[in-house]
């Protein structure tokens, strides 16, 4: 049985060296550099997205079509997110500054296939074989949305952004804030 130590919570944070602290900034730096400046949308660690995306396809079948619609988006969400929940009881600021960071950047992924929803011109796989069904088209004409692919996307993606960023201001903080 998982026993989850909400008292872990109140142990201080490990500490971030100055130099493993700028480390990581100039890491993040390159990565927001190459997504600002990637021209199709899919960054390098979308390699790793998409694998777990097609993974939520698979695992949550069992649980009828509309959630294994939808299971492809909420694993690549879940995994990041259990991630930094696991970091997060370990007190483990980089780890957890990491897993939050990457779950945010998932939002940039799924803003590219869900500003594709109409278009349909992204290459798409198929974790079960067979012809593969472009997920957002199918999520949102299902809820009436089609018309507003694009500019869900844009929401999508400027929450991703958002949320990087402040993924990045929170680390920093905690990382000079355990120093004194």
């Amino acid at each position: 049985m998982i026993q989850v130590r909400f008292e872990a919570l109140e142990e201080p944070w490990q500490e971030v060296s100055r130099p493993e602290l700028i480390g990581w900034l100039v890491f993040y730096a390159l990565f927001l550099l190459h997504a600002a400046t990637d021209g199709d949308g899919f960054l390098l660690i979308d390699n790793a997205n998409l694998i777990v995306h097609e993974a939520g396809h698979l695992l949550f079948s069992y649980l009828g079509e509309a959630m294994m619609l939808w299971g492809g988006t909420l694993l690549q969400l879940i995994v990041p997110a259990a991630l930094a929940a696991a970091f997060l009881f370990r007190r483990h600021l980089p780890g957890t500054a990491f897993a939050a960071f990457f779950f945010f950047e998932n939002f940039l992924y799924i803003s590219v296939y869900m500003g594709d929803a109409r278009r349909q011109e992204l290459p798409l796989v198929s974790g079960g074989g067979g012809d593969a069904e472009h997920d957002w088209f199918a999520i949102l004409s299902r809820l009436g949305l089609l018309e507003y692919d694009t500019t869900l996307a844009f929401l999508v993606r400027l929450l991703g952004w958002l949320g990087m960023v402040a993924t990045l201001a929170w680390f920093t903080y905690r990382s000079l804030a355990s120093k004194q």
